[in-house]
């Protein structure tokens, strides 16, 4: 018998850290820069991630990597994965 490995599937997001102030969630601003499909003018938009972080090691500020999980909680869908420096 062979042990299943398990895959994630799931959105991989890159943000900032906006707050911290809650026990175990962040709340990671994603934001994404993309041409208007009518009016081709280019639009930076940012929308805001509830994310798991187990450790409590991430701060406000930190830049991250959001991972897509099952979901945790009502808004709480993703868990920080890793710092990016």
């Amino acid at each position: 018998m062979e042990k299943e490995t398990k895959k994630i599937n799931g959105k991989k997001l890159i943000g900032t850290i906006v707050s911290d102030k809650m026990q175990k969630t962040v709340v990671v601003a994603v934001s994404r820069y993309f041409k208007h499909p009518k009016y081709g003018k280019y639009i930076n938009s940012t929308k805001k991630y509830k994310a798991h972080n187990e450790s409590d090691t991430f701060k406000t500020g930190d830049r991250v990597e959001i991972q897509e999980v099952r979901p945790i909680s009502k808004d709480k869908n993703f868990t920080v994965t890793k710092k990016i420096i």
